[in-house]
C-alpha cells in the first residue's frame, strides 16, 4: 500500500513537458497547474521566438503561451517566465518524497527490468541498429555482438530531450492555430457586427425615400384637392343662382295663374299691369353662365411614375469605394 501511495505521488510530481519530476523552482501558471521553470520558458520561448531574453538591453515585452495541461492561455508580463510566482509547496513536497525514497525517479522499476535473454542481466545499453534497449551480454555474444550501441542513460537522456523539444514544438503550433482560430472568430463577429450597421444604414436610407415619396404623395393629394374645392364651389355658386331664379319664376307663374283665375275683369286688370313687364324681366335672364365642356375632368393631375419605379428597381449597391 505505501508503495501504491508513493507511485501514486510520482504521478502528482511528473512535469508535462519533460516527463521528469518537477525540478526547482517550480513555477505555478494561473490555472493552478505547475511546470518546471525551463520547460515553461522552452514553451514560451517557443510560443514566442522574437520575445528578448532577460539579459537584452532592451525592455523586453510581455508574451503568452498555453497551458499544456488545460490550454489556458497564459499572459506574462516584462519578465517572462521568471515573473510567473514559484510553487513552494510542490518544491517542499518534492524534497520531501526525495528523501524518504532516496532514490530518482524510476529507481525501482529499472532495478526490476532484467534481459529476457539472460536472466542475471540488468538491460543497460541501448542498441542504435534495432533500436531496442539489451544488456552487456546480449552484446558480446547474443544477437546484438555485431550492433552498434550506446549507454541506456545517454539515450535516455536524448530521446528524452527530443521528446521534450518535440512536446514544446507541438504546443507552440497549437498556439499558433489556436491564435488564428481566436483571429477568424474576432473576423466573425466583425462580420456579424459591419453586417448589422450596413442593415441599419440601408433601412435609414429607405425610410428617407418613403417619407420622400410620402411627402410627395401629400403634396400632390393637396393640389387635387384644392382644384377639386375651388371647382365645386364654382359650380354650386351657380347652382344657387339658377335655384333664386327658378323658386322667383317659379312665384311668378304661381301670381300670373292667379291672375288667369280672377273673373272679374277690373280687378285682373289691376293685377295685370305689374304682370308682362315682370315676366319680361325674368325671361331675360341670361342662362349663358355655366361650366365649359370638360370643366369636371381631372385628368390633368395624372402622372407617371414609370421611369421612377424603374429607377427603384435598379437600386444597388456602390460598387466603389
Amino acid at each position: 500500500a505505501e508503495a501504491r501511495s508513493m507511485e501514486s505521488l510520482e504521478k502528482q510530481l511528473i512535469c508535462p513537458i519533460c516527463l521528469e519530476m518537477f525540478t526547482k523552482p517550480v513555477v505555478i501558471l494561473p490555472c493552478q497547474h505547475n511546470l518546471c521553470r525551463k520547460c515553461a520558458n522552452d514553451v514560451f520561448q517557443a510560443s514566442n521566438p522574437l520575445w528578448q531574453s532577460r539579459g537584452s538591453s532592451a525592455v523586453p515585452s510581455g508574451g503568452r503561451f498555453r497551458c499544456p495541461s488545460c490550454r489556458h492561455e497564459v499572459v506574462l508580463d516584462r519578465h517572462g517566465v521568471y515573473g510567473l510566482q514559484r510553487n513552494l509547496l510542490v518544491e517542499n513536497i518534492i524534497d520531501i518524497y526525495k528523501q524518504e525514497s532516496a532514490r530518482p525517479l524510476h529507481a525501482k522499476a529499472e532495478q526490476h527490468l532484467m534481459c529476457e535473454e539472460h536472466e542475471d542481466e540488468r538491460i543497460n545499453i541501448y542498441c542504435l541498429r534495432c533500436e531496442a534497449p539489451t544488456c552487456s551480454l546480449c552484446k558480446v555474444f547474443g544477437a546484438h555482438k555485431d550492433c552498434e550501441v550506446a549507454p541506456l542513460p545517454a539515450v535516455y537522456q536524448r530521446q528524452k530531450s527530443e521528446l521534450s523539444d518535440g512536446i514544446a514544438m507541438l504546443v507552440a503550433g497549437n498556439d499558433r492555430i489556436q491564435a488564428i482560430i481566436t483571429q477568424m472568430e474576432e473576423i466573425c463577429r466583425t462580420i456579424e457586427e459591419n453586417g448589422r450597421r450596413q442593415k441599419q444604414h440601408l433601412g435609414l436610407r429607405f425610410d428617407s425615400l418613403y417619407s420622400i415619396l410620402e411627402e410627395r404623395k401629400k403634396e400632390l393629394l393637396q393640389s387635387i384637392a384644392r382644384e377639386q374645392e375651388a371647382k365645386v364651389q364654382r359650380v354650386r355658386g351657380l347652382i344657387r343662382q339658377y335655384g333664386d331664379h327658378l323658386e322667383a319664376s317659379s312665384k311668378l307663374v304661381e301670381s300670373a295663374i292667379q291672375a288667369m283665375e280672377e273673373p272679374q275683369m277690373a280687378v285682373y286688370l289691376q293685377v295685370w299691369v305689374c304682370l308682362p313687364c315682370r315676366i319680361t324681366d325674368m325671361s331675360k335672364v341670361s342662362m349663358s353662365s355655366r361650366p365649359e365642356p370638360g370643366y369636371e375632368n381631372m385628368d390633368h393631375f395624372s402622372i407617371n411614375v414609370d421611369y421612377v419605379a424603374e429607377m427603384l428597381r435598379t437600386i444597388e449597391f456602390q460598387t466603389g469605394a
